[in-house]
């Protein structure tokens, strides 16, 4: 087989195959006939998400002592999108994926994997953000 096409199995620690990548050029030639299986896996249907952690969010706003009050807007630094509740937005474009008591609400953004990430302090909110490197 030339150095054009290539298969790579690819293992974890233990030896155990995970995954089987095929070089470009080699799947040029299979895909035609890799295709049907492929739809007939219904593999291009994402995981779903895990629900969001409403109970914690809820139990932050119960315990909110800070010396402003709470804003649900959130917004996206890295796209933009932007809304002013994020509980009733249309399309729910920010997702809850951590809150905790220490002040700490963690988002995910739909529209660019974006996560963001609001730190309530006693007298203030910090942003932070992380945008996925593809």
């Amino acid at each position: 087989m030339s150095d054009a096409m290539q298969i790579f199995y690819l293992r974890d620690a233990d030896g155990h195959l995970q995954a089987v990548q095929l070089s470009a050029t080699l799947w040029k030639k299979v895909e035609h006939a890799v295709q049907p299986f492929l739809q007939d896996a219904d593999i291009s249907q994402p995981e779903a998400a895990p629900p969001e952690p409403l109970e914690s969010f809820a139990e932050f706003l119960q315990f909110w002592d800070f010396a402003y009050p709470y804003s649900p807007a959130v917004s996206c630094p890295h796209c933009g999108q932007s809304v002013k509740d994020w509980r009733t937005a249309p399309d729910h474009p920010f997702v809850l994926v951590n809150a905790n008591l220490g002040g700490l609400l963690v988002f995910h953004c739909k529209n660019c994997q974006t996560t963001i990430r609001q730190k309530h302090f006693r007298d203030h909110v910090a942003l932070e953000h992380n945008t996925p490197h593809y």
